[in-house]
């Protein structure tokens, strides 16, 4: 299996790896900054579920016209397009924050640009290595991503403290800019050029077929949705937690988030180093059990350090799980169909999501946030009982 030096030796994936991990920096931030805001703005989990909804609502609606597009579209133009779009709505909030309207707008319409944006990046990757490569260059990624969390997280919870929201908004839209000049400069080879072009819709339910005529997809797609209705939830209200269960404020807050990223650094390694065929359903799956089993402990414990400590865990199955999935999903899909297929694994995530949430937020201001993370635990112990029962029958008995 190739290695993080096998695939930073190509060039192009060089690139996109600066380009993501630098708009991963804004994003960092603006996670951190637009929670806490749109809590200080409603002031109930419910509040915080909207905003998260109305990204979701996007998602559901453009995606079956989102994927066929991405396969038609030159990626790496798609993928610059969006990164512009959303550096302008980020640059929206700097000025204009104080609203809750206001910010669930502009997160619908950055959501907008994710449609299109994280399908095509799924489909370059790819498009520039091999299958063998796969899990060390999404491992890459991941390594960037989780970093910015482990540094920046906290640091965006002083920033909002000292300095307000503005400030982290505009370095989320700064983010962009940067990512959209580096991608430019991608060369990547594009969409089949055989795809027929048909109407919108015919194309979408064509990667619907793709997705659910192919066994292994089709495992890969019911985990995503078990743990996507677990997920969508506890991680939104993981602000609500750590405000009312655990009495931490902003800073404590980003502290949890900084040890799912610690936790998820952690991931790359065991992949690469310890494992040699880290698509195994095994290493696919098993992540789900033990985010399962970590949700449950967050449910019972009052204690921070306790609750940092299995987030930690959290982190470690999110990045393994998440790295195992995707280049699984990348390396299995037809490359004439990838922007549709990846389209359709987002429409599944996000309407599991949007479902939780709307559960969750109930369940949260009726019955407490435990509640929630009780029932998150034992979706995410089915979502890993699901792909590994389905992938891995019992061989059939012989007969006497």
């Amino acid at each position: 299996m190739a290695g993080l030096r096998d695939v930073f030796a190509v060039p192009g994936y060089r690139r996109l790896w600066g380009a993501r991990t630098v708009s991963q920096w804004g994003d960092t931030v603006n996670f951190v900054a637009l929670a806490l805001l749109i809590y200080e703005l409603t002031g109930s989990g419910l509040g915080v579920s909207a905003v998260v909804a109305a990204e979701i609502a996007a998602v559901l609606l453009l995606a079956p016209v989102a994927g066929p597009l991405v396969d038609r579209w030159p990626w790496v133009r798609v993928m610059v397009c969006a990164d512009l779009f959303r550096g302008v709505l980020a640059g929206l909030l700097v000025v204009w924050h104080d609203s809750a309207a206001v910010v669930y707008v502009v997160a619908f319409a950055m959501s907008v640009g994710a449609v299109f944006f994280n399908p095509a990046a799924s489909s370059v990757l790819p498009g520039l290595l091999g299958r063998d490569e796969l899990v060390a260059a999404n491992s890459g990624i991941w390594t960037a991503a989780v970093v910015s969390q482990i540094v920046l997280a906290p640091l965006a919870g002083v920033l909002v403290t000292v300095a307000g929201y503005g400030p982290a908004f505009a370095l989320n839209a700064v983010s962009y800019a940067v990512s959209a000049m580096v991608l430019a400069g991608l060369r990547v080879p594009g969409p089949a050029d055989h795809l027929v072009r048909g109407r919108l819709l015919v194309e979408a339910s064509e990667g619907v077929r793709v997705l659910v005529g192919d066994r292994l997809l089709r495992a890969l797609a019911a985990g995503q949705l078990l743990a996507a209705l677990s997920a969508g939830a506890t991680s939104a209200l993981l602000v609500v937690l750590a405000e009312d269960r655990l009495g931490a404020g902003g800073s404590g807050y980003g502290l949890l988030i900084s040890a799912i990223g610690i936790g998820a650094a952690l991931g790359p390694l065991v992949l690469l180093r310890l494992t040699r065929r880290p698509r195994r359903p095994l290493f696919v799956f098993a992540p789900f059990a033990l985010r399962g089993m970590v949700d449950l402990v967050m449910a019972i414990t009052t204690a921070l350090p306790v609750a940092a400590a299995a987030l930690a865990a959290y982190g470690l199955g999110t990045s393994t799980g998440a790295i195992t999935f995707n280049s699984l999903l990348q390396a299995e899909t037809p490359g004439h169909a990838r922007g549709r297929v990846f389209a359709s694994m987002d429409v599944i995530w996000q309407a599991g999501r949007l479902v939780s949430l709307a559960a969750g937020g109930l369940l949260a201001d009726t019955f407490g946030i435990q509640t929630v993370y009780y029932l998150g635990g034992l979706l995410l112990l089915a979502a890993a009982a699901t792909g590994l029962t389905t992938l891995n029958p019992r061989p059939a008995k012989p007969r006497r």
